[in-house]
């Protein structure tokens, strides 16, 4: 059993043909989802899971199942995947290995004639950037009941075109029911998007939880005034104040142990000229940490820091959560089924914490769930520069295809 591994060259070139759609001059991917470079991956995919045999579905927001037959009817199926689209400036291997390494699983055991009991399914999830409707996992989140399939349809990106609108254009409004049934288990892979797995020599890392994660949009609210004429004793300056804030905002992830990460990344200014005083300047504070409790007193001490600035300079100020996720604990089942494929394969692993959201957060809530890293180069993601070695993405598919078929039943 432990001599059945995937083709290192066929997963290599099955990431060169997707990475086609939505290249960037400097050798990265901006395939945002629903896009046309997003309905050609979609169809690429397809396609060639059809070709090795799969039954594909889709559902009423666009996700994608490709089905390898199991010996059992009506078995629930044990799920793998993750997403192709990217950030506008993303790379080659972020969500996309995680759907590629499904499909090279699905062709080696093809090659090697293996069967299983439960059906394994390769899932790509709708939207899980973000990047263009303006909030993450709307397939696998509309999946497990966490936003309506009404709701997800409804979300517009900046020019006002809705998921389900974009869904009809590009032909993926699909006839499935959206969840709903019993699923195994899933596993998703990824590249680590960090560099602990380089720095620590280890290929795999088994991951055990994710982060807690809240997402504040902050107002502040001055007055405009003309940048030659108003003396600076006098000014309601919104964007000097929101760069106080956002100075000192940041500064809170020193004083904790271990730190959360806290990154500002998003800043709007009104009007936005360079000879009018700022009157507002809108910005977001993404905020992450393991523990829940921590997080929250995180952001309750970046609120208070912004309120007393704001009095301090006359400034309005308005605070409105986006988002927030509690920290996640994977299945300790699914996490010895990684563990155990990587020991037998002789390949060394560690155990590692998600830093990152992902699909798999959102299937945690309703089955027995996982993820596997591999290292990335540099620990560089959400950009043209990331890189993985084909030789650690092939390892990672080894561990993959093997803790799924433990969960499977091989026959």
């Amino acid at each position: 059993m432990n001599n059945l591994r995937c083709d290192t060259q066929r997963l290599w070139d099955a990431h060169a043909a997707m990475a086609v759609f939505g290249a960037t001059a400097k050798g990265g991917v901006g395939r945002l989802a629903l896009t046309d470079d997003d309905k050609n991956a979609r169809d690429l995919f397809v396609n060639r899971a059809q070709a090795a045999g799969c039954d594909i579905r889709i559902d009423g927001v666009g996700n994608i199942f490709a089905r390898r037959a199991g010996t059992l009817p009506g078995a629930a199926p044990v799920m793998t995947g993750s997403h192709l689209d990217t950030q506008p400036l993303g790379g080659r291997f972020d969500g996309i290995f995680g759907v590629l390494a499904g499909l090279e699983i699905v062709n080696a055991l093809n090659d090697a004639g293996v069967r299983h009991e439960k059906p394994i399914d390769i899932v790509c999830w709708t939207d899980e950037e973000g990047a263009r409707f303006g909030d993450g996992c709307l397939g696998s989140s509309a999946f497990i009941g966490g936003r309506t399939v009404a709701e997800t349809l409804a979300l517009t990106d900046a020019d006002g075109a809705s998921v389900g609108s974009e869904l009809q254009r590009i032909g993926y409004a699909g006839p499935d029911p959206v969840g709903g049934y019993p699923v195994d288990s899933f596993f998703e892979i990824h590249i680590e998007q960090g560099p602990v797995l380089e720095n620590a020599g280890i290929r795999i890392g088994a991951v055990v939880g994710a982060q807690a994660g809240a997402v504040h949009e902050i107002t502040v609210t001055g007055e405009e005034g003309h940048a030659g004429t108003l003396p600076m004793t006098l000014r309601r300056d919104a964007m000097h104040g929101a760069a106080e804030m956002i100075h000192k905002v940041v500064d809170v992830a020193f004083d904790i142990e271990p730190h959360p990460v806290i990154t500002v990344g998003h800043v709007r200014v009104r009007p936005n000229s360079r000879n009018t005083i700022p009157g507002q300047v809108v910005f977001t504070i993404d905020s992450r940490h393991p523990v829940s409790a921590t997080l929250k007193a995180v952001g309750s001490r970046m609120i208070a820091i912004c309120g007393g600035i704001a009095a301090a300079r006359g400034l309005g100020l308005s605070v409105h959560q986006k988002g927030h996720r509690d920290a996640v604990a994977f299945h300790p089942d699914c996490i010895q089924a990684v563990r155990d494929a990587a020991t037998a394969l002789g390949i060394p692993h560690m155990d590692i914490f998600s830093g990152a959201g992902h699909d798999a957060i959102y299937l945690a809530r309703i089955c027995p769930s996982d993820m596997i890293f591999v290292p990335c180069e540099g620990g560089i993601s959400h950009n043209e520069s990331e890189n993985a070695r084909p030789e650690d993405l092939a390892a990672g598919t080894d561990v993959l295809m093997h803790a799924l078929l433990a969960r499977a039943g091989r026959v």
